[in-house]
């Protein structure tokens, strides 16, 4: 009795033995497909993430999708580009599609909104396309906005004649020196001259003139 019941039990041991690597082998399986194919997507994800935001907020403000495609792509930071186009967009009465090719041109794109926005405040409707170009010029957007800004504010000025001087005032500043000593100006055309200054020289010493002896007479 106690034979059959050993028989029995290595059966049963036999068969769970092979159920469990049944079972183990395709688990196995799926864990190394998963191993294989998350990492690929994360990847997919991290590169694509930045461009499909901006690709879809630049089509919900009216940029066609050839346009959108292209400056998406340019971009450095496609993130701010869209930023930039959709402040402008919502905040001006410029359009989308003149406000992606300014952004997509500008260094620091938001700092471009900011400016044309501010700008744009302050003056007339009818001169934003100027406002863009102005921004576009500066070195300094956000400076240049409050200039425009500020002057208004407080002088009666024409909006071109304050988008000039502003951006006359903020060329000058950045082309400045920081030292105390003027710079010499030197007409176009003409290459600069360099002065030399003459070592000092010995004085000449005049000598007597040789008086020729008189016949008779001794020195």
């Amino acid at each position: 009795m106690s034979m059959i019941k050993k028989v029995i039990n290595r059966g049963k041991n036999k068969q769970g033995s092979s159920t469990s690597r049944i079972l183990t082998l395709p688990v196995l399986a799926i864990a190394g497909w998963l191993t294989t194919i998350l990492p690929n997507v994360a990847v997919a994800a991290s590169y694509s993430n930045d461009y499909s935001v901006c690709a879809g907020r630049l089509l919900k403000v009216g940029v066609t999708p050839e346009a959108a495609s292209l400056g998406c792509a340019s971009a450095l930071r496609p993130r701010d580009l869209a930023a930039c186009v959709v402040k402008i967009e919502n905040q001006t009465q410029i359009a989308a599609t003149d406000a992606l090719y300014s952004c997509g041109k500008a260094r620091r794109p938001e700092e471009l909104a900011t400016c044309v926005v501010g700008a744009s405040s302050s003056t007339q409707e009818a001169i934003n396309p100027a406002v863009l170009d102005y921004c576009g010029r500066s070195l300094l957007p956000v400076r240049f906005g409050q200039c425009v800004v500020g002057l208004r504010s407080q002088i009666d000025l024409p909006p071109t004649q304050v988008l000039d001087t502003c951006i006359s005032g903020g060329d000058s500043v950045i082309g400045a020196s920081s030292s105390s000593t003027p710079s010499t100006i030197i007409p176009a055309g003409s290459s600069p001259s360099t002065e030399t200054t003459p070592f000092p020289t010995q004085p000449v010493i005049p000598t007597q003139p040789l008086i020729p002896a008189q016949p008779g007479t001794t020195n």
